[in-house]
């Protein structure tokens, strides 16, 4: 089983080296910057747990397109590409893969398998989820930087390669219900936009009560949509999600003590959409935000919250950063 893992950015890169390092067959597709930096360079990979290893450039294999690739019918290609992108990766696969090829999506948002199947109904699409944070230090390292699993939807595919990710230190559960892995990913992404206004790491952000107030309010809107919607969120983090919004309210000293699990992380651990205001890129805040938005829609539950958190994400101008306070305020909270 070789994988094929498209995008480069610190998830993808990350699943990438590990899988390399534990001596499978990789190759790693990214834009052409990307691939001549870790061709150069080579990969560090590390993990919150002290793991460490290094790639040397020739034991990394690179494209720069799937086209570049012979595609067989027993590969599997992860995905790894933002949710903007879902839409070309997803015309890339088609042209570039047979009938039946597996395709696991490892993206945020709740909508990929079913735009990727619309696009590419010949390949066999999966859902993944990753509950882990995952930096860049640097072009040429990747280190996860908060504790987690991967999750892969159940099928008799999936439970060969779960086996083949647990043996080179990706950590993996099958789900019978990936719906609900999928929700429960979204709420604890919720995060991210605040982490991103906020300009801060987000152990430091998480701290200070007013962004967690904030949070708490983007988790109980979703929260309202899913139960209209009778979607019942995985269990991803050390409290159950209904309990999410509750810790968050709480006075510091007492979140320092309930949250220990939750706030062990790199101290250097920020939200990849922190990033991408950062570099001015475009940010998956209507993958998240934007998806309890819609559902909320859907069912007749208001979220003015994270309809307002979609609109300072879209105007942001680089170089600002909110208060918690002045973020309360400007989510009308």
């Amino acid at each position: 089983m070789r994988f094929i893992v498209v995008g480069l950015g610190a998830l993808g890169c990350y699943v990438g080296g590990r899988l390399a390092v534990g001596g499978r067959q990789v190759t790693l597709v990214g834009r052409p910057r990307s691939v001549e930096s870790l061709a150069s360079s080579g990969l560090t990979v590390s993990d919150l747990d002290g793991f460490r290893a290094q790639l040397a450039p020739h034991r990394l294999q690179f494209a720069t397109s799937l086209a570049q690739l012979h595609i067989a019918r027993q590969d599997v290609v992860l995905l790894c590409v933002k949710g903007g992108a879902t839409e070309s990766a997803a015309l890339e696969l088609s042209v570039c893969c047979p009938p039946g090829c597996t395709v696991v999506s490892v993206q945020d948002g709740v909508d990929n398998v079913a735009r990727l199947a619309a696009i590419a109904p010949r390949q066999k699409v999966l859902a993944a989820v990753v509950s882990y944070s995952v930096v860049m230090p640097s072009a040429s390292q990747t280190h996860r930087a908060t504790a987690g699993r991967l999750y892969l939807a159940r099928n008799s595919t999936t439970q060969e390669m779960a086996l083949l990710l647990n043996a080179c230190g990706l950590t993996t559960e099958l789900a019978n219900d990936m719906r609900a892995v999928l929700w429960g990913k979204l709420l604890l992404n919720l995060n991210n936009p605040v982490n991103a206004l906020s300009d801060l790491p987000v152990g430091t952000q998480l701290m200070d009560r007013d962004y967690r107030r904030v949070l708490a309010a983007l988790q109980s809107e979703a929260l309202s949509a899913m139960k209209a919607a009778g979607i019942v969120p995985a269990t991803l983090a050390a409290v159950p999600p209904w309990m999410l919004p509750h810790l968050l309210g709480l006075p510091n000293w007492m979140f320092r003590l309930l949250a220990a699990r939750i706030l062990r992380m790199h101290a250097s651990a920020r939200s990849l959409m922190w990033e991408d205001l950062q570099h001015g890129r475009m940010t998956e805040i209507d993958d998240l935000c934007g998806a309890v938005v819609r559902l909320g829609r859907r069912h007749g539950v208001a979220t003015p919250h994270n309809a307002a958190m979609c609109k300072m994400i879209g105007a942001h101008h680089r170089g600002t950063r909110f208060s918690g306070q002045a973020l309360r305020s400007a989510a009308m909270l």
